[in-house]
């Protein structure tokens, strides 16, 4: 017999997933050393391996249903893998399983169960031993609205980039637009009172330094530069906040308007581009190509 700590210890020294851990006990009768070759010969604990290695390519997928939305991003290490079938198939399960849950957040997502009875966790560790390279679902966001409101989603570049957004009073061709607009423009927020506050005061502190840096500036109090400086942030806004920005089919009048002449109303934005924030492995080509002829 074997207890839940020798689950939670295999799982530690493999990185498989839990239920994965629990059949190589059972099947091994508790022996954590023939467990682990166990889960070694299906090709789970060599999926672990993989586990340090930067996953920064991969597609960002979103779908609705009725009142809700969900948006989520699947990594691998090369855009090769992206275009592999096994690869489309597992995003394509994933979406329908991620719809048809409730989960809330990644965390939850990843215990959603498959039609198989596996994880999405323990199908993720079971596709990089599959197909090679490490596999990762590194996020998951759901949206929900009220029936008088409207999503629009919009994929960029294949699924490099995805947006949703969620107007009240539009239809869906409007809706459309507007998240055309955020997939390409990339606004950082929907208006100025949801740009961080960190954010802004990062921005005022740049344009202070710059407005220093002018001679004709030089006699001028720092209350003088605040005010100044908030006054400049006007630009800031217009470039970053997506109702502000010029309307990308029509740049005579901006999003707001555009939404506001459809009797609509932005009222939120989520926006994914594949491998944001992760540190990507730079590669010398040239000397990976020396490095094989010379290990000949």
């Amino acid at each position: 017999m074997f207890s839940a700590n020798d689950v939670k210890e295999l799982r530690e020294k493999t990185g498989a997933g839990m239920m994965d851990c629990k059949k190589a006990l059972e099947a091994c009768e508790g022996n954590q050393d023939k467990a682990v070759d166990w889960l070694r010969e299906k090709g789970i604990a060599k999926a672990a391996k993989k586990e340090s290695r930067i996953a920064a390519e991969g597609t960002v997928d979103a779908v609705s249903n009725d009142n809700e939305a969900i948006i989520f991003e699947v990594n691998c290490e090369t855009d090769f893998v992206t275009k592999n079938e096994k690869f489309y198939e597992l995003v394509k399960e994933l979406r329908e399983a991620l719809i048809s849950d409730k989960c809330k957040n990644t965390e939850e997502a990843l215990e959603v169960k498959l039609s198989d009875g596996k994880t999405i966790s323990e199908r993720i560790i079971e596709e990089t031993a599959t197909i090679g390279e490490k596999i990762s679902f590194r996020r998951f966001q759901r949206i929900t609205k009220n029936d008088d409101e409207v999503f629009g989603i919009y994929s960029h570049m294949g699924g490099r980039i995805v947006a949703i957004v969620t107007l009240k009073g539009a239809d869906k061709d409007v809706a459309r637009d507007v998240a055309m607009q955020a997939a390409a423009m990339n606004p950082i927020a929907v208006n100025r009172d949801s740009v961080p506050a960190d954010i802004v005061e990062h921005e005022k502190e740049m344009i202070k330094a710059e407005m220093k840096n002018d001679p004709k500036n030089e006699k001028k109090p720092e209350d003088i530069l605040d005010k100044m400086a908030v006054g400049k942030l006007g630009k800031f806004f217009k470039e970053n906040c997506l109702v502000e920005q010029d309307f990308i089919k029509d740049s005579s009048m901006n999003v707001e308007k555009y939404v506001k002449d459809h009797d609509g109303e932005v009222l939120s934005m989520v926006r994914y581009t594949v491998g944001e924030g992760i540190e990507k492995k730079q590669e010398n080509f040239a000397e990976e190509v020396m490095s094989q002829i010379n290990a000949i």
